[in-house]
């Protein structure tokens, strides 16, 4: 397991996560997925609302990358990891309340993502590379 910093969990608090899957014949999939939030140190959470090609790459196995980049200070970082789709319990129960409170539908899902791997985005020679 990779663990989040608090620089970290900040960008993704504040600006636009985008994930990224494949399908079963290996075409990349990315999408925007604006719910995306922290869960724990190592596990990122979020609401799957359309049930869409990110949602059918996840159900059938796909692994799982997230990217996102805070333009304005040339810093990011993408998580790559293994999701889970959750379509009952309690973090369902805390994302179909968090919808009803924003007046969106009841979500399909929630995807609870455990990071195994952490990279930059950063550029320069660091862009890419592992850390964590």
């Amino acid at each position: 397991m990779a663990t989040l910093t608090t620089e970290m969990k900040d960008m993704i608090g504040t600006q636009q996560c985008f994930i990224g899957t494949v399908n079963a014949d290996g075409i990349p999939n990315v999408a925007p997925k604006r719910s995306t939030r922290v869960l724990t140190d190592e596990s990122l959470i979020f609401t799957e609302g359309t049930g869409g090609t990110t949602y059918a790459n996840i159900r059938r196995g796909s692994k799982v990358a997230v990217a996102v980049v805070n333009r304005e200070i040339l810093d990011g970082y993408r998580f790559v990891g293994t999701a889970e789709v959750q379509e009952s319990g309690e973090l369902y129960e805390q994302a179909v309340a968090m919808s009803a409170q924003y007046g969106m539908p009841k979500p399909k899902a929630v995807t609870v993502i455990q990071i195994e791997e952490i990279h930059s985005l950063k550029p320069g020679p660091m862009a890419g590379k592992r850390i964590g």
